[in-house]
């Protein structure tokens, strides 16, 4: 190769930095996972690509992500890496329930609206939903679904799938959190009734950083069962885990985990993962700026009449109303979700890498958008 091409090809490299390039022309405050990963995971997967490959070195790459779960949520739990986070729910929650067997959640929730019914489809057993307004279940809520297992007499014929899962979001798919003493209340009364308490925490990482406490005192302390932890949300490429805080609940799973085809043959690279956001407050440090832009977001959004905040900001999603003619005129430049289209309510939702100087470029496209509408005379 000769000098003016190796002079042209370093020349391209060193400007790729500079570009910020959108496939599609459109930021995104959609979800989180549409984010990249954070440059310490980036530095992880490539040391977990160098060097021996050995099974011991492929081995030690889980064992260090699993003690670091542990410094985290405790000794004696069991982690298992998957794929996606409906591969965490799903073949978790199969460890718990046999197919005649119910799970109590809101309506809002992942596995019920998100998950094109995945958990029915690979488990056989039923969803039994419960309307909130905020996503969160309470003890109440149970109450209402344990009729079936709570008030049998002699000679009862068994009709109905019995409750024996309760499936919690946190924070939940509305934005809200169940604080420690929500937790145990619910938990503590499962238990009480044979129930099992599952946790979707795709974003429990924000829910702690919010709360201001470790992630034990929201799963480990409060008596979950079972945790679906998310990581692709906090800067990783890939990845979940599946946490049982009983090791006796998690004694088959290793046979769920192979059929329900998630033993990766490369899944040191999750492992590995896992290891930079569990270390040196990574995961916080990247909750907290997410959290931090959802804020900024509100703060700038509420000084505009046209934006109706619908929802309490407490971790990294904003939920408002607006009205319907933006909606399409701001998707062509930023790319997120409508929530409620009977309400014309939507949904931003903030990242570990979003900046404030990109919610200012949203907020400032907002506002020409709704004074070029209002001085369009068409009707």
């Amino acid at each position: 190769m000769n000098i003016f091409k190796k002079v042209l090809i370093l020349g391209i490299i060193c400007t790729l930095p500079l570009v910020k390039v959108d496939a599609i022309g459109k930021k995104s405050l959609a979800t989180d996972a549409s984010a990249g990963i954070h440059p310490d995971i980036l530095k992880a997967i490539h040391e977990a690509n160098v060097g021996l490959r050995t099974q011991e070195a492929r081995v030690a790459h889980t064992q260090r992500a699993v003690e670091l779960f542990k410094k985290h949520f405790g000794k004696d739990i069991d982690v298992y890496f998957v794929l996606t986070g409906t591969a965490a729910n799903v073949l978790g929650l199969s460890a718990l329930l046999k197919p005649y067997q119910a799970i109590i959640c809101p309506e809002s929730a992942h596995i019920n609206v998100k998950e094109m019914g995945a958990l029915e489809n690979y488990t056989g057993s039923k969803l039994l939903t419960v309307t909130t307004a905020d996503g969160k279940l309470t003890v109440d809520d149970i109450k209402n679904k344990l009729q079936e297992i709570n008030n049998k007499k002699p000679g009862y014929i068994e009709l109905t799938v019995q409750p024996k899962v309760i499936s919690i979001t946190q924070a939940t798919e509305l934005g809200t959190l169940y604080s420690p003493e929500e937790l145990k209340k619910l938990t503590a009364f499962a238990h009480a009734n044979g129930l099992y308490v599952h946790m979707d925490g795709y974003k429990l990482c924000n829910a702690a950083a919010s709360l201001n406490v470790t992630l034990a005192q929201i799963t480990t302390d409060v008596g979950i069962d079972l945790l679906s932890f998310g990581g692709t949300g906090g800067g990783m490429m890939i990845g979940n885990a599946v946490i049982f805080f009983d090791k006796d609940l998690s004694k088959d799973f290793k046979y769920i985990h192979k059929q329900g085809m998630q033993s990766a043959g490369k899944s040191r690279f999750i492992a590995a993962q896992f290891t930079a956001l569990l270390s040196n407050d990574l995961w916080l440090r990247n909750a907290q700026n997410a959290n931090n832009m959802a804020q900024f977001l509100a703060q700038e959004l509420k000084m505009i009449p046209q934006v109706k905040i619908s929802r309490a900001v407490q971790t990294n999603a904003v939920f408002a109303i607006i009205d319907p003619k933006l909606i399409p005129i701001l998707q062509e430049r930023f790319f997120f979700y409508i929530w409620d289209k009977a309400t014309s309510e939507v949904r931003w939702t903030t990242s570990f890498d979003t900046t404030k100087e990109e919610i200012q470029d949203f907020v400032d496209f907002f506002k020409e958008t709704i004074k070029s509408q209002s001085s369009d005379p068409s009707p």
